[in-house]
């Protein structure tokens, strides 16, 4: 039986996208800054006389802060209006951009850098859910598909921005050139972007699960990256009590009366499940590729952070190529078929990164990272337009930061995982680096195809016109 097709989609008028431009610029600024600093850890570590393991806190300090932010997004834009709560973030991101630029020692700027992370984990969720509130179930799919393309150029164009950065300036320029960007998002926010008013159902915030969650994650995130460190008690006590928080926040949020943090009971709802699962294992896959290809091109090739990030800006291009693609037929297509199609392209794209033993040619390194570009952008989008057109538009930001967090846990934990995995084929491959990459890589492809098995679950078509 063939696949049914959704009717002609509403238009997406000049209105709506400048309303996006402004707010995709807020997930320009936090995305990119989690991966801008990553060419500047040899700087800060000189800068500040500390070692690398030290100065490595610097990015895991900003992840953690983003995990640990992204879950109350949902409450606060609830309880105080989508527009402030993101007006508000990106005053708590600049906040901390401004003190990491002025920070005297490694331990002041990884403080800074946590207020700086706490404002940028409420950014991409919040922004996501007042552009759908704005543009409605009709027009959500085509706008999420044009800003969806942003998390997605970040990781390539991080690298980029900060090896330029530091190649004419000093290393507080990696945090001040925020400032520029937030001050014009909130002026063009405040005059061009509609109050959303607040949910009309008061819910009290769920401190219990905050308490749980957030932190929960964080201390996962924390074990995990001590086992790549190889440091066994700390990383065995972060695995364990980050699990049990986590055990813990999900009996809680099962049996509680009040509305938690985040909602156990949405996972087992189609099609919220097999969406939440696409959207973990994309975080995974792109942010765990974008850990290992620097790394590999880096310390396999020799290549410069600027010469790095060249050989990665293909997957950009892709990317960009790919969100065109959604844009056009992101209602004409069944969602199942974009992201199986899309999952299907970063398998083939992730192939030739398992051969890196052999050392394949550049030619053939920017073709797969082309082709997994377009995949990626055919994944977030429709996955987050399926979850966005079947939901009340009071749920939309508590489900937005759901899908949010998913994102950024798939990327945090599946870095994690695969720093662990590097580091043992590095051990067992007598330092053969090349091979030790390329063996991680089959880790990538197996995160892909366990994604391929969850999004034939997801619908054939979209929710019908209210």
């Amino acid at each position: 039986m063939s696949e049914k097709v959704a009717p002609p989609p509403a238009k997406v008028d000049a209105e709506l996208l400048r309303i996006a431009f402004i707010l995709v610029l807020g997930t320009f600024m936090a995305t990119v800054d989690a991966t801008i600093v990553s060419v500047g850890i040899d700087t800060l570590s000189a800068e500040f006389g500390a070692s690398v393991t030290e100065i490595q806190w610097v990015s895991t300090a900003y992840l953690l802060a983003v995990v640990a932010a992204v879950p109350a997004s949902g409450w606060l834009a609830g309880r105080f209006g989508g527009r402030r709560t993101w007006l508000a973030a990106v005053g708590v991101f600049l906040l901390g951009s401004a003190l990491c630029a002025l920070a005297w020692s490694a331990t002041s700027l990884i403080v800074f850098r946590v207020i700086q992370g706490l404002g940028g984990g409420m950014l991409p969720a919040t922004g996501q859910a007042l552009l759908a509130r704005i543009a409605g179930r009709e027009r959500t799919g085509r706008v999420i598909s044009v800003v969806s393309v942003v998390p997605l150029l970040s990781p390539v164009l991080g690298p980029l921005v900060g090896g330029s950065i530091l190649g004419v300036s000093s290393w507080p320029w990696l945090f001040l050139v925020n400032l520029p960007i937030g001050a014009a998002a909130m002026l063009l926010a405040r005059r061009y972007v509609p109050e959303v008013p607040p949910s009309p159902r008061r819910t009290a915030f769920d401190l219990r699960g905050a308490v749980l969650l957030s932190p929960g994650l964080a201390v996962l995130v924390y074990g995990l990256t001590e086992v790549a460190h190889g440091r066994t008690l700390p990383a065995a006590l972060g695995v364990t009590a980050g699990l049990a928080m986590l055990v813990a926040f999900t009996v809680h949020g099962l049996r509680t009366s009040r509305t938690p943090l985040v909602d156990p009971r949405l996972f087992t709802r189609p099609p919220f499940g097999a969406a939440a699962l696409a959207l973990l294992v994309l975080g995974a896959s792109v942010f765990g590729t974008m850990f290992l290809l620097p790394l590999y091109f880096q310390t396999g090739r020799g290549l410069s952070a600027w010469e790095a990030g060249l050989l990665l800006a293909p997957q950009g291009l892709g990317a960009a190529a790919g969100s065109v693609l959604v844009n056009r037929t992101i209602d004409k297509v069944a969602p199942r078929t974009l992201v199986v199609s899309g999952i299907a392209l970063i398998i083939v794209g992730t192939v030739p990164f398992t051969q890196l033993g052999h050392e394949p040619p550049d030619i053939v390194i920017a073709a797969a990272l082309t082709v997994r570009g377009v995949g990626m952008a055919m994944i977030g989008a429709p996955v987050m337009n399926i979850v966005y057109s079947r939901i009340e538009p009071e749920h939309l930001p508590r489900a937005s930061g759901a899908l949010n967090l998913l994102n950024t846990v798939g990327g945090s934990l599946g870095t994690a995982v695969l720093a662990v995995v590097l580091q043992n084929r590095l051990s067992a491959r007598d330092a053969d680096v090349s091979w030790a990459f390329g063996d991680t890589f089959w880790w990538v492809l197996g995160f892909c195809l366990f994604a391929a098995a969850g999004a034939t679950r997801l619908p054939r078509t979209r929710a019908r016109k209210p």
